[in-house]
């Protein structure tokens, strides 16, 4: 199988190219550091930087979709929002502006999402059908969505992922929690109350390269394991795994007065959902509940002995 990888250097790709690589298949990677591809990609990856760099004679199986500059960190200025719009929005359109010249098109096109789509919801249970409410992360993941879903035209396969916070030992939301956590100045935020959906690496992986096989289904997935916890729950189950004390709390008003009134809202936003789709058509999560994939993770970097609690 010959598959194209946008994102495939990131935190989520480059987990997701070794397991292709080493299943067999035939990677070529998107990066703007071709150098780093084969070290974190593995060997017989091929590099490209720019979609032009590929023939329409080319053929691939498979496109996957992961590029997008990281939505933490500076603030979102007009030109930082513009840097995450392109990196997502502009790249995909790019994607699939190639997929239309391609002589042989793509069976398949995962993109990636974000739960991001749905706004701030409070305690409202969401699935692939709720309506969002509006913000700068509704429209920034519509219009990614609505770019990749435009393959749709050229008959291929689309299937769209709406991640939560993704969890691994590599990288992703929890990596700069752990130290803090380690010290015992784990955090609750704000009121602690909002609702965060997460999803560990492995399962994300297992969602794609399930969706890779089961060609009977596309459209919209959530990519959320089916047990959402609220901010509170989080902090105490992971202080609690490294038998520290998590007594501190960030008000929200410093939370938004550091970070912006929109870019608080990463942290400060509430998503109660639910991959509902993925659970009507069989897919089996390795890691369901916060607790276990707190342990997965800790586990790999040392951090909790296999029996604590």
């Amino acid at each position: 199988m010959r598959i194209l990888v946008t994102g495939g250097t990131g935190f989520i790709g480059s987990r997701l190219c070794q397991e292709l690589g080493g299943s067999g298949a035939r990677l070529v990677v998107l990066s703007r550091r071709p150098d780093r591809v084969r070290d974190r990609c593995g060997l017989g990856v091929t590099a490209i930087t720019a979609f032009s760099d590929l023939s329409p004679s080319l053929v691939f199986d498979v496109v996957i979709n992961l590029a997008g500059e990281p939505l933490v960190g500076p603030r979102w200025t007009d030109a930082r929002k513009r840097l995450l719009w392109d990196s997502r929005v502009e790249l995909t359109r790019s994607l699939v502006d190639y997929i239309e010249r391609a002589k042989v098109k793509p069976k398949l096109l995962i993109s990636g999402s974000a739960v991001g789509f749905y706004g701030d919801q409070g305690d409202r249970i969401l699935d692939e059908s709720s309506a969002p409410a509006d913000g700068f992360g509704h429209r920034l993941c519509e219009a990614w969505e609505s770019a990749a879903l435009r393959a749709t035209e050229f008959g291929v396969r689309v299937c769209i992922l709406r991640a939560g916070l993704v969890m691994g030992s590599s990288g992703g939301f929890l990596a700069p929690l752990l130290p803090l956590f380690r010290l015992g100045l784990g955090v609750r935020i704000g009121s602690g109350e909002q609702w965060m959906s997460w999803i560990c690496l492995r399962d994300y992986i297992a969602i794609i390269r399930w969706l890779i096989a089961t060609p009977e289904f596309s459209g919209i997935f959530n990519a959320t394991a089916p047990n959402p916890v609220t901010n509170r729950r989080f902090t105490e189950t992971l202080s609690g795994l490294l038998g520290k004390p998590a007594f501190l709390v960030v008000p929200a008003r410093l939370v938004r007065a550091l970070m912006g009134r929109e870019m608080s809202g990463l942290l400060l936003g509430s998503q109660r959902v639910l991959p509902a789709r993925l659970l009507e058509s069989g897919f089996r999560f390795r890691c369901p509940e916060l607790e276990m994939a707190l342990r997965d993770v800790l586990s790999q970097t040392s951090a909790v002995p296999a029996g604590s609690s």
